[in-house]
């Protein structure tokens, strides 16, 4: 039998591939709390808007929390990043 080793990072991203909210939700809150990646609130915000957009409330409210902290041109930018992940699922 073939061995597949992959990290929690990894089986998140590929959910994340399918369009799970929850899986979406974990890769916001992995970047917005440097949790097995650099800690990066433009992409815990893209991460968490994709989230919501599929029906996940904590997302919502994780948004909203993390772009307090965020310059208007860093939600701008994560925005436009959500926007491309869309364009490509």
């Amino acid at each position: 039998m073939a061995r597949f080793e992959a990290n929690a990072r990894d089986v998140v991203e590929l959910a994340a591939e399918a369009g799970m909210p929850d899986a979406l939700f974990e890769l916001g809150l992995m970047y917005c709390s440097g949790r097995g990646v650099d800690l990066d609130l433009i992409e815990a915000h893209k991460w968490f808007n994709l989230a919501a957009a599929r029906g996940n409330d904590d997302a919502m409210r994780y948004r909203a929390e993390v772009a307090r902290e965020m310059t208007r041109g860093e939600i701008g930018e994560a925005q436009r990043r959500a926007r491309g992940w869309l364009s490509r699922a």
